[in-house]
């Protein structure tokens, strides 16, 4: 048994955003995040992310269809341009169409066989359409040809950590830090998978790193504020909750984090209030529906 998973056991005692098809079945579950983005190149040199950094949307509309009309102008004009199916299989990507993405990130390998990007582009599709194996086999590949493109590094480690292989996970989220040490995802990353197995020092410190990249992410200020919440550190966590609700009001799980840290300081009233808003954002939720029991009484002194 390594030393990571020995400390699996300590977990924060909040909910997080699980990644699609990776929530745990139990009422307060570990947040485990790959959110999922491919990000257009501007050039034929430029890098295409895997994964969006935390807390980006797709402001630019990459997935549109008007985006995408336009990207098939271009693949019809140039059909032997490896770039041209790559942008708009990033576009397809984004926009949910992953069949599609997969065969335009297929015909730009096809096309130009050490294209290593977009080996890891495809390899974040094949995760999408349930095919690990396969994903691995790209990933690998895409790092065969560049060793040192980070991106890789971080999609191949979400896929470890998805399957439980947590020391190969750590041991990419690192050398994706080296390798791009300005990126905040494999900070990110490698803070939720220290926030996973309870090391809560190092995944705070993490998450600082990957704040000072973006600043602004909800993801990581819920995440964070999970880490305080484990060691005690309620004023801390408190504060994150706050901040990840003003980005994201609509989040059931950061006002049940909210609410969880209002309780541990003793604040009831405030809590219950917390939680009968997560309840009106997901009603069936569990966290949210025994907060509010603990708390009801106290509802009037908010």
């Amino acid at each position: 048994m390594t030393m990571i998973e020995r400390r699996r056991a300590s977990a924060p005692r909040g909910v997080g955003s699980g990644a699609p098809g990776e929530r745990k079945p139990m009422a307060f579950v570990l947040l485990a995040v790959a959110a999922f983005a491919l990000a257009a190149c501007q050039s034929t040199q430029s890098s295409l992310h895997d994964f969006e950094a935390p807390g980006e949307t797709d402001s630019a509309g990459t997935g549109s269809e008007v985006n995408l009309a336009s990207l098939t102008e271009v693949v019809q004009r140039n059909p032997n341009d490896a770039t041209a199916y790559n942008v708009r299989g990033t576009a397809l990507g984004r926009s949910g169409r992953f069949e599609e993405a997969y065969a335009d990130f297929s015909r730009a390998i096809e096309l130009n066989p050490s294209f290593y990007q977009a080996y890891s582009n495809r390899a974040l599709v094949q995760r999408r359409l349930g095919r690990d194996p396969l994903a691995l086999a790209d990933y690998n590949a895409a790092i065969q040809i560049n060793p040192d493109y980070a991106d890789a590094y971080v999609g191949r480690g979400n896929l470890y950590r998805s399957s439980g292989q947590l020391d190969f996970a750590l041991n990419d989220y690192s050398r994706a830090i080296e390798l791009n040490p300005v990126d905040p995802r494999g900070y990110f990353n490698r803070g939720s998978l220290y926030q996973q197995v309870g090391r809560h020092e190092d995944a705070i410190s993490d998450f600082n790193a990957s704040m000072t990249y973006a600043p602004n992410a909800f993801d990581t200020f819920n995440a964070r504020g999970l880490s305080y919440l484990a060691i005690a550190d309620y004023k801390a966590a408190l504060d994150d909750f706050n901040e990840a609700i003003k980005r994201d009001r609509n989040s059931a799980e950061a006002w049940t984090n909210q609410a969880i840290a209002l309780e541990k300081l003793g604040e009831p009233g405030k809590a219950f209030n917390a939680y009968a808003r997560a309840v009106t954002l997901k009603p069936n939720y569990r966290p949210a529906q025994d907060g509010m029991r603990r708390t009801q009484g106290s509802a009037s002194s908010a």
